[in-house]
């Protein structure tokens, strides 16, 4: 069984660890965190690996997962290489594996560590790992872009395959992009709730009552965006109605000043989107 070794034991690395440790595909060796505490709560989750203090306490093995922040990716990449840990196992005729969990930074950020033979990757999973124990359970049927060095892809995306994962390519240079839509897709979403939570509370409606409503908007919407696309565009700006939109971002302006600037941008685009079916303004001729 492959070994594996986990820097960085948040949610997405203790989840990661825990799916292929009991799917059996490999064996969780050394996990190392900002502090050993949390290196020693990801072994109790994960059920297996040993919390070690530093990186030099951690041994040689198959594959190394940094699921670090994106901003420490390249010093701990640096700090790895600094060690010299180079495996003697082999992966599909390559050295050690290593790769990143960020949907931002390409594979490249990895390059201290391909210069001492090691195959590089980076393994995105498309997924919200708000809770690692609702991750385990979302997880089956993710998709996961992945790139880089062809060993490390074809090898990360056959485990990845076997705990559900549905794997595809993404293109390196452009995963800024790429991860800015699922941040549009996401994240911004769950501002966007927020934000109509609280307008409803500034409204005066109960607050049991706005969660049903919320519920069954939200649910709508996804229903239908998925049918139709963005052809399930509606509301006041869709429709044309630019009176009421003044009027309506004047008052979200006057309640939270920075929703109204959302409001009037988002508006823009919805209008557009139902007169055009895209945000995107349009090319000259």
């Amino acid at each position: 069984m492959l070994s594996l070794n986990v820097v960085g034991c948040g949610r997405v690395g203790m989840t990661l660890a825990r799916l292929l440790h009991q799917n059996r595909l490999c064996t969780v060796q050394d996990l190392r965190a900002l502090d050993f505490a949390a290196a020693a709560r990801a072994a109790a989750f994960v059920g297996a690996g040993r919390p070690t203090n530093a990186l030099k306490d951690m041994r040689q093995a198959d594959i190394w997962m940094l699921s670090v922040p994106d901003a420490r990716i390249a010093e701990v990449a640096e700090g790895i290489a600094a060690v010299g840990r180079v495996s003697d196992a082999s992966i599909g005729g390559a050295t050690s594996v290593v790769f990143h969990c960020s949907g931002f930074h390409p594979a490249s950020l990895l390059d201290p560590l391909r210069r001492l033979g090691w195959q590089a990757a980076s393994v995105h999973p498309v997924l919200s790992f708000a809770e690692p124990e609702s991750a385990l359970m979302q997880f089956p049927g993710t998709p996961c872009g992945i790139e880089g060095d062809a060993p490390a892809v074809a090898a990360l995306g056959s485990i990845f395959t076997a705990i559900g994962a549905q794997c595809f390519s993404v293109d390196g240079e452009r995963k800024a992009l790429y991860h800015a839509a699922a941040v549009f897709a996401n994240n911004f979403t769950v501002v966007l709730q927020s934000i109509a939570r609280e307008a409803w509370a500034e409204a005066g409606v109960p607050e049991a009552m706005a969660r049903r409503m919320q519920d069954s908007l939200l649910r709508a919407t996804v229903d239908n965006f998925a049918r139709l696309g963005a052809m399930a565009i509606t509301g006041p700006a869709a429709r044309g109605d630019t009176a009421l939109v003044a009027a309506q971002a004047a008052a979200v302006s006057q309640w939270h000043p920075q929703a109204g600037v959302v409001y009037r941008e988002l508006s823009a685009l919805a209008q557009r989107l139902a007169a055009d079916c895209t945000t995107l303004p349009a090319t000259p001729d």
